[in-house]
């Protein structure tokens, strides 16, 4: 298994820690991995077909969130593009709907959180 990759979150989604229980926490959740710089979150392990990552469009649901004190645990859904090299007509590139699901753990003392992709 692959080490989780680590991302400093992002002053949005700080705010929401306060009150992860109203329903602000998903909410701001959901906008800040939307909006993450392309090739932020390891989507390239949740390609089915060994394609690439186009994540210049990605959609997040937000399936369940589990807390305690020191931390948040957030699985997420991760709908995105693969494009898929030379199966297309005349070897072009072809682009294949794509999900996968995440476990985010967000340490709420460090303000970092680790995105692993859970293998279905």
């Amino acid at each position: 298994m692959r080490p989780a990759q680590q991302i400093i979150l992002a002053p949005g989604l700080l705010v929401a820690l306060q009150e992860p229980q109203s329903g602000t926490f998903e909410k701001a959740l959901k906008h800040e991995l939307e909006n993450l710089p392309a090739g932020t979150l390891p989507l390239e392990k949740g390609t089915n077909r060994g394609g690439f990552v186009d994540d210049s469009d990605i959609s997040v649901t937000v399936i369940s969130v589990k807390q305690d004190e020191n931390s948040i645990q957030a699985k997420v859904g991760v709908f995105f593009t693969e494009i898929i090299a030379g199966c297309g007509c005349g070897d072009e590139p072809m682009p294949e709907n794509a999900y996968c699901e995440m476990l985010i753990s967000i340490d709420r003392t460090a303000f970092a959180a680790k995105f692993e992709v859970i293998q279905q």
